[in-house]
């Protein structure tokens, strides 16, 4: 059997999730905590995993999308409005402030080597290297093909995971050191933030993205094997990187960082101008490949929820795409900090999370859908804590902001 049976829409999660937001809040854990919450990415890789693998099967053997799965199964119309209602509000309104998060974070990596030149109207500030990378993000998007796509953003996954993975093991600590990281600790000073590393690695959208992405790249259940192979490596590969930012954060020599510029620039004392340059290499990955998958997602959301076609020529498709980039785009145009536009996000899919959860282990347990594949016993001892976390999650969400 040929290996590229292998490769499916993995590259395309683990890109999404390695963005620039997971760039800077594993940046601070590794300042402020060294390598100590490395058990709490540890834990986000597991809960990732069970999420990811279960609408694998959902779109494997449903043969459509999470959205459309849900909202056929619903019993009653008022819970169908209810649920399309607070989907397609979490998932616009986050996704435009990841994407507007994403091209900010990316034109940060691309200014570590070209100036910066903006065109300043009124309250908007243009900045040409945020509308090259919408640019580029809207002409694979509108141009290209899943195929395209996929091989475009697995090469700049493996460009971004060499970087940061180089980096961390120029500068890694001792493997005791190390394994210390991985016990678990909890405490008042960093709770915040091993809920902030959770959040930024189990993201909803991922959810919807990857189970129809599923459904057009195999046709046989006899493929669920290929397709668990591709979720497993591409979710670990995903952790692992960001592991090794959190590594490199704890060894360099700054004192503080603000965002991952600090980091760049702490790192010229270690390995000199080379180490910022990978900085810069692998936050532009980072923030372009989001920047690609975020509208993507949200597009293909959008249209499952109306029942619209999903192709990505598809008149529905082109226009949901160039509404999520473009409101991205004006929100990174505001001068808005890309930390603030990405804390916006993980609010609202904070707070769709633990729904969205819920109802995957509703439908990965219905017989009538799943086919012979729905959750056994052992299955559901792992899911249910796994939604717990989400919950938890979402009530710390809610806790801080309000």
């Amino acid at each position: 059997m040929s290996w590229r049976k292998y490769i499916g829409p993995g590259p395309l999660i683990a890109a999404a999730f390695i963005g620039p937001g997971t760039v800077t809040i594993c940046t601070m854990a590794g300042v402020n905590f060294g390598v100590d919450l490395l058990w709490a990415l540890a834990l986000s890789m597991v809960t990732t995993l069970v999420l990811q693998e279960m609408v694998v099967r959902v779109g494997l053997i449903a043969h459509e999308g999470l959205a459309a799965v849900i909202i056929r199964s619903l019993p009653s119309r008022i819970f169908k409005i209810f649920s399309i209602s607070i989907i397609l509000l979490a998932i616009v309104i986050g996704n435009s402030a990841y994407e507007a998060g994403n091209i900010a974070g990316g034109a940060m990596g691309l200014e570590i080597f070209f100036s910066r030149h903006t065109l300043n109207i009124g309250q908007y500030h243009f900045n040409f290297i945020n509308f090259g990378i919408g640019l580029i993000a809207l002409s694979l998007l509108l141009f290209g093909n899943f195929k395209r796509i996929t091989q475009a953003l697995t090469a700049l996954v493996l460009i971004m995971s060499m970087a940061f993975v180089y980096t961390a093991l120029s500068l890694a600590p001792s493997l005791n050191v190390l394994f210390h990281g991985f016990l678990p600790s909890i405490n008042q000073s960093n709770l915040i933030t091993i809920v902030a590393l959770i959040g930024t690695t189990v993201v909803p959208y991922n959810l919807f993205l990857h189970s129809t992405l599923v459904s057009k790249t195999w046709n046989s259940i006899t493929d669920l094997k290929y397709a668990r192979m591709d979720t497993f490596i591409s979710v670990v590969l995903g952790s692992l990187v960001s592991m090794a930012i959190v590594i490199t954060a704890s060894e360099s020599n700054a004192s503080t960082v603000l965002n991952v510029m600090d980091l760049a620039n702490g790192l010229e004392i270690s390995l000199g101008s080379f180490g910022k340059y990978l900085i810069g290499i692998g936050l532009f990955s980072a923030g372009i490949t989001s920047a690609i998958t975020a509208p993507l997602a949200g597009s293909l959301v959008i249209c499952d929820l109306f029942g619209w076609p999903t192709a990505l020529k598809s008149k529905q498709m082109r226009i949901s795409i160039f509404f999520i980039l473009g409101l991205g785009l004006s929100l990174a145009s505001l001068g808005i900090k890309p930390v603030q536009l990405i804390s916006t996000a993980q609010v609202a899919n904070g707070l769709l999370l633990p729904l969205l959860s819920g109802y995957i282990l509703w439908i990965v347990n219905k017989r009538s859908i799943m086919n012979g594949f729905h959750n056994g016993l052992v299955m559901n001892m792992i899911a249910i804590p796994v939604w717990l976390v989400t919950l938890f999650l979402c009530f710390w969400i809610l806790y801080n902001v309000f």
